[in-house]
């Protein structure tokens, strides 16, 4: 079974800078593809961005891209998420997903129901 641990998360100012990580146990998610999905109170969790297992191909929403990066450690595990110029919109629990296969990641990697395997979340808050 696989399990995925995040940290990274706090409380920060509007204009800083947050470094996420998400461990996974295991190695049934090696070829797959990791992605971080976030959930404000009172909305509907929503995609982030995503990464392919090789490190080689990622995606991101709309709204985070230039600010946020995401990246791949195969060695350890782990994937990362940088948030840059954090906003007030950017509060959230983000929440770290893996899916064993990555075939869904070239028409749509932001599929939830692909993701298999689900973090707790980390609670990201940023005051203006």
């Amino acid at each position: 079974q696989v399990q995925l641990a995040e940290s990274g998360g706090g409380l920060v100012q509007a204009g800083a800078s947050l470094k996420l990580s998400c461990a996974a146990s295991g190695r049934a998610l090696q070829g797959g593809a990791m992605a971080w999905f976030r959930q404000a109170p009172g909305k509907e969790r929503e995609f982030v961005a995503a990464i392919r297992w090789s490190g080689r191909t990622t995606d991101y929403e709309e709204s985070v891209k230039g600010r946020f990066t995401i990246s791949m450690d195969r060695a350890r595990n782990t994937v990362y998420l940088i948030m840059n110029r954090l906003t007030s919109e950017d509060t959230a629990t983000y929440i770290c997903a893996g899916a064993p296969s990555s075939n869904f990641f070239a028409y749509n990697p932001r599929l939830q129901d692909r993701y298999h395997y689900w973090g707790q979340g980390t609670q990201v808050t940023v005051s203006s």
